[in-house]
């Protein structure tokens, strides 16, 4: 998420004057997807399942945020318009990151003292 918040620092300051607006919109939106699921990697770890399903989500997130993303930065940065043929791999990978992950939390058990039974 650092590595997010630097990124957008970078698109703000130091690209704003040299890059057409278009380009720094595609700068911006990777930015977001890189700080969403970013998060959401964190977020798999408060998932009541076995490890390696977390490992698994969390794997897939952020590889996904490096095909996504970094395929827009490079686009953006080396003006190889081809690269936004890749993109929308990493796209495919978050989808299938989010229903799994929503997959995890329908099959997690509930927490303490939130089951009406329990009162």
């Amino acid at each position: 998420m650092a590595l997010a918040v630097g990124c957008g620092a970078f698109g703000a300051h130091a690209l704003r004057d040299k890059l057409p607006s278009q380009d720094l919109a595609i700068w911006q939106t990777a930015v977001l997807y890189q700080l969403i699921h970013s998060l959401a990697a964190i977020v798999v770890t408060t998932i009541k399942q076995e490890q390696n399903t977390l490992v698994r989500l969390a794997i897939l997130f952020l590889g996904s945020t490096a095909v996504f993303s970094g395929s827009l930065y490079l686009l953006v940065l080396l003006n190889q318009r081809w690269l936004g043929a890749i993109t929308p791999i990493g796209g495919v990978g978050f989808i299938v990151g989010w229903l799994l992950l929503a997959r995890a939390l329908l099959l997690s058990p509930p927490a303490r003292g939130t089951n009406p039974e329990d009162s």
